[in-house]
């Protein structure tokens, strides 16, 4: 780790950051870019990728538009479409490891067990599940808000013997080759695995408590000759990313502003729909009763014709229980199944487990946030010093790139660690009355948007306090703008005690290297 690191106790880094996919990465990257190399990035799986990695369900792409979802720095020509596809995506965050060196800060195979904040010492203490324990001046937070898959309490469930998985852990082992298959939900995942899987079973029921909005999906191939300018002619493809930037950045204007402006959009789904389903009394089953933009909206040109096959059937009343071979609805009515997949999403509003992050006094997190997740620019939290986070609450977007967002948060954490450093302060901890009234600001600003008036029960809105935890009420320009200036007014801050230990750079004596399974492919 470093020269400081002693021998019996806990290896000392200046920085931690926890989790290998785009805010991860993000970070790691503007860290070595700004001279900083005692750092490291720990990450619970065998390779990087976060959510890219996790996600390889058949169908698995962006619903971004690709030039847009990737960092403003390292702009990808070889996309093949227009929305990329997984493996293109964690393939593009591979390269993006390589081509900043990153190999040597990565540390595969170590999840993080236990965060906890040492007063006296005012240190993070970490414990890793290979055993490891860290000492960090600074913990980063990458773990994203939509990593802990949602599985719906249903009764009976135990009790089935078929095969069962979420669309995340997708066992791609099991052939679904002629088998009756469950899919339960209709989530952003469902609209993309429900076409692939319906030519190969036997018969899939569609069980939906909700039907989603659907709106026409333009994708298509990206041509040799549009790929050659993107990269020879670069300022093409900042022209593109800015055409697209702009398109998907004016909707904001319905979505968070104008909510009643959504009811043109709606036209344009429902003619989507009639379209693309004839039969009216399946056509009925998939129209939702709320106002376009209040859940998800979601694209696709073949979730409907898949709906419409003669060997899938849309099932619209609840769930009452599961027994060991079948699905029970609430009319009696029994259906027999062989696998059952859930296309739930994600705990949203829960986004990290109970007993992993303890700040002043032994708070757990999760305990702090009780009655719904809350942050000082989804980034810093009060009782929490020296914790900054990635993708926090209501850092969301519904309407461009997530990482937008995440390129904000970093640049804004740079510019606190850059002030730390030039006062030479030990701890920095958002003060609780600036970090409600920020808040509070926020909730206000929600209120009126299409997220809150729209007439639906989402994922948006924790179901504790009925507040939206998740969204930005703006454009990411307006975030990008909020988060311009560190202002150290807005913090408590303690002073380093007694002379800084000179860290080795961790280049030269990386965390973790034997555990490191991709560095080899890294190096490449």
């Amino acid at each position: 780790m470093n020269a400081y690191s002693p021998p019996d106790g806990p290896e000392v880094v200046d920085i931690a950051i926890i989790g290998a996919g785009f805010a991860g990465l993000c970070m790691a990257i503007k860290l070595k870019q700004a001279g900083i190399t005692d750092f490291f990035v720990a990450e619970q799986a065998a390779s990087l990728g976060g959510t890219w990695r996790d996600n390889h369900y058949p169908g698995c792409a962006c619903d971004v538009q690709s030039h847009v979802y990737s960092f403003s720095f390292a702009p990808n020509p070889n996309w093949t479409r227009q929305f990329a596809p997984q493996p293109e995506i964690r393939e593009y965050l591979e390269n993006c490891a390589r081509d900043f060196a990153l190999a040597p800060y990565l540390c595969f195979n170590m999840g993080l067990e236990q965060a906890v904040f040492d007063e006296d010492r005012e240190r993070w203490q970490l414990h890793f599940s290979n055993g490891r324990r860290v000492s960090a001046r600074v913990l980063v937070s990458g773990m994203g808000g939509l990593s802990r898959p949602a599985i719906p309490d249903i009764p009976g469930l135990e009790t089935f013997t078929g095969k069962r998985f979420h669309s995340q852990q997708w066992d791609h082992r099991y052939s679904l080759q002629g088998k009756r298959v469950a899919v339960i939900g209709t989530g952003a995942s469902a609209i993309q695995f429900v076409p692939k899987i319906a030519p190969r079973v036997a018969q899939l029921k569609l069980f939906q408590r909700t039907p989603p909005w659907i709106m026409p999906k333009p994708d298509r191939k990206l041509g040799a000759l549009e790929r050659w300018a993107f990269k020879h002619l670069p300022f093409t493809q900042r022209l593109a990313r800015s055409a697209l930037y702009w398109a998907l950045e004016s909707r904001v204007i319905a979505f968070a502003r104008r909510p009643k402006l959504m009811k043109v959009v709606q036209r344009v789904a429902l003619r989507h729909l009639r379209k693309q389903v004839p039969d009216p009394l399946l056509r009925q089953r998939l129209t939702p009763d709320y106002t376009i933009g209040c859940k998800r909206i979601l694209i696709s040109n073949d979730y409907y014709p898949a709906l419409s096959r003669g060997n899938v059937g849309v099932v619209s009343e609840a769930i009452e229980r599961i027994e060991a071979d079948a699905v029970v609805t609430a009319d009696g009515t029994r259906h027999p199944v062989d696998c059952i997949i859930f296309g739930t999403g994600f705990q949203a509003t829960d986004p990290l487990p109970h007993g992993l992050l303890f700040g002043r006094q032994g708070q757990d997190l999760m305990d702090y946030w009780s009655k719904g997740a809350h942050a000082y620019l989804g980034t810093c939290l009060p009782g929490f010093p020296n914790l900054f986070m990635i993708v926090g609450p209501n850092t969301g977007l519904g309407h461009n790139s997530m990482i937008l967002m995440i390129e904000a948060q970093v640049d804004y954490i740079l510019k606190a660690l850059e002030r730390m450093r030039q006062d030479g302060i030990g701890a920095l901890e958002v003060k609780a009355d600036i970090e409600r009234q920020y808040n509070q600001r926020l909730q206000q600003r929600l209120a009126g948007a299409i997220w809150s008036t729209g007439g639906c029960r989402s994922w948006y809105l924790d179901p504790r306090s009925g507040q939206n935890t998740t969204l930005w009420p703006g454009s990411t320009l307006s975030f990008k703008k909020t988060l311009q200036h560190f202002e150290l007014r807005d913090y408590l801050s303690s002073r380093l005690p007694g002379p800084v230990p000179v860290a080795a750079p961790i280049v030269a004596h990386p965390l973790n290297l034997q555990e490191a399974v991709t560095h080899e492919e890294l190096q490449r």
